[in-house]
């Protein structure tokens, strides 16, 4: 007999934790994205990775690196320069499982090459998978993989950090890069005064024999525990790039000071820094005063990986949201039987379905670039459009998730909180929204009828969608304006809206036209369950999107 005491503790009408689930087999449009984009045999692989990151264990590994944030040590001891980070056991034991499963490395040949194979894709799906548990340390996972894109520009440094940047062993020692059994990279760009424009950096590199001397600051440093960054600094006919390490040659400390940890909204697993450079050890990578150019290589693979992160956070919320509102009870009924909740939930499962259909499509544009041209446009051209609309979208979307949970989306137990706040990072990382609208303006003259062509293609895979043809218009309307500049936004957003359309055209047609006719056809809400679905129109988009 249940005593008062106990009874008025009972747990009643509350939903079970959403864990020890498989983040993969359960999410149908990311099995079905895969397929569709050349990566169905990675299935078992892809099973195995979403059962092991969606275990309790995982989800609190996530929780615990949160709650410990990492420290700086300036000094030892002694008084000697040290400018260590220390962290958690917790983000120590994500970033094993990463690295293990190959999230830093594995779109790269052992020579540094472009894989291919659909190597993207199935690299993006463990990404998209890894994000919906724990975000903050994808950043030197993302960051070590961008960086083979630039060192490229300098095949005598890739030669050497290749065969460790190439090891699946996590080896988080401090200690000179070349003596470990696997390595971090992580990237330092802005400056104080210049932020974006970067071409107004201070930072100095004097030539030091083979080698440079690097005197200066930035402002952020991305992840200041790497074995080596990857740094702009001013040599006379412009801005370098330079390869930095944590150790000199000789074993010795560098010179990077660092002068304090960034105290973030979110990303709070993950340090960020302020750095002076006082004489640093540095090797040049690419042409001298072409470092733009060169960095550019790695910048464009992160900005692939914000989007792959945005996707999935929005994934987890939505998830999360769907699993909550099918066990709490309102008014007699799940919540997830209510006629509002259930446009909400439709709302936004449509949404994440044409998300994915979208960075998967993208995905594949980035395999198939080196051997085909229009893919290569793909790639150059809505790269910017894909993180502009994917990394805008998230934290509305996760606020909607939140609302879904009431209070427990609201409260520090749940991890909903936590991806609300590290939604923005991604819309700001790597440049922000004008930047991105100015790219896509700079890829459209650059690129010319290469560009048109992506755009003819995407108009051809929308054909007869509501309201596609009259969006497509206005897109090439508004691009080719005198001063397009002023409209980029809503014509960036329209292409990626049209581009999530086409991308879910050819993996799931009647979703693809509800998602045209909410989005392209007509004034769109700027929120989730204004538009009207059927009852089972609405049951199927949430079936695929969680299987009862």
């Amino acid at each position: 007999m249940t005593s008062p005491t106990s009874a008025k503790h009972a747990v009643l009408n509350q939903s079970p934790p959403f864990e020890d689930v498989n983040l993969f087999e359960l999410d149908r449009p990311l099995v079905d994205a895969l397929a569709f984009n050349d990566a169905s045999g990675a299935f078992v692989m892809h099973s195995d990775f979403g059962r092991q990151w969606g275990s309790a264990d995982m989800a609190d590994r996530a929780r615990l690196a949160n709650e410990n944030t990492p420290k700086l040590r300036t000094f030892d001891a002694r008084g000697n320069r040290r400018d260590a980070v220390e962290f958690h056991p917790a983000y120590h034991e994500l970033m094993a499982a990463s690295v293990t499963a190959g999230i830093h490395n594995s779109t790269w040949t052992k020579d540094g090459k472009p894989k291919g194979r659909a190597s993207e894709v199935i690299r993006a799906a463990k990404f998209y998978m890894a994000a919906q548990v724990e975000t903050g340390h994808l950043c030197p996972i993302t960051m070590t993989r961008a960086a083979v894109g630039a060192l490229a520009s300098q095949p005598d440094v890739l030669a050497q950090a290749m065969p460790i940047i190439g090891s699946n062993t996590y080896d988080p020692s401090f200690k000179p890069w070349f003596e470990k059994s696997g390595m971090t990279m992580g990237m330092g760009m802005t400056e104080r005064q210049g932020g974006t424009d970067v071409r107004a950096n201070m930072t100095i590199a004097k030539r030091d024999g083979d080698a440079f001397q690097i005197t200066g600051h930035k402002w952020f440093m991305s992840a200041p525990m790497c074995d080596a960054f990857l740094v702009l600094a001013q040599e006379s006919s412009g801005p370098s790039c330079f390869f930095m390490p944590r150790f000199r040659p000789d074993g010795s400390l560098n010179a990077l000071n660092f002068q304090r940890l960034k105290d973030k909204l979110g990303n709070r697993s993950n340090a960020s820094s302020e750095v002076e450079f006082n004489e640093a050890y540095a090797l040049r990578v690419g042409e001298e005063g072409k470092g733009i150019r060169t960095i550019i290589q790695m910048v464009q693979l992160t900005r692939q990986d914000c989007a792959i992160a945005s996707a999935g956070l929005m994934r987890s919320g939505l998830a999360h949201a769907l699993h909550h509102t099918r066990h709490r009870s309102v008014f007699q009924k799940h919540l997830a039987d209510q006629p509002m909740m259930q446009s909400v939930l439709a709302d936004m499962a449509l949404h994440v379905e044409a998300t994915t259909a979208l960075v998967m499509r993208l995905c594949r544009a980035f395999d198939l670039a080196p051997e085909d041209p229009m893919e290569a446009a793909y790639m150059r051209f809505l790269t910017p459009v894909v993180k502009y609309w994917v990394c805008k979208s998230a934290p509305g979307f996760l606020y909607e998730a939140m609302e879904c949970l009431g209070g427990n989306g609201y409260v520090e137990e749940g991890i909903l909180a936590r991806h609300y706040r590290e939604a923005p990072v991604n819309a700001i990382w790597e440049g922000s929204g004008n930047v991105m609208c100015l790219d896509v303006l700079r890829a459209l003259a650059r690129e010319g009828d290469a560009a048109t062509g992506v755009l003819q293609d995407l108009m051809q895979d929308t054909q007869g969608l509501p309201g596609a043809s009259d969006v497509a218009s206005f897109i090439i309307r508004t691009l080719l304006r005198p001063d397009s500049e002023r409209a980029a936004r809503q014509a960036v957003e329209s292409l990626a809206v049209l581009a999530a359309t086409a991308a879910l055209n050819m993996i799931h047609p009647p979703h693809a036209e509800l998602f045209a006719r909410t989005r392209l056809d007509g004034p769109r809400s700027m929120l989730y369950g204004a538009a009207e679905f059927t009852e089972a129109q609405a049951r199927g988009l949430l079936e695929r999107a969680l299987p009862l």
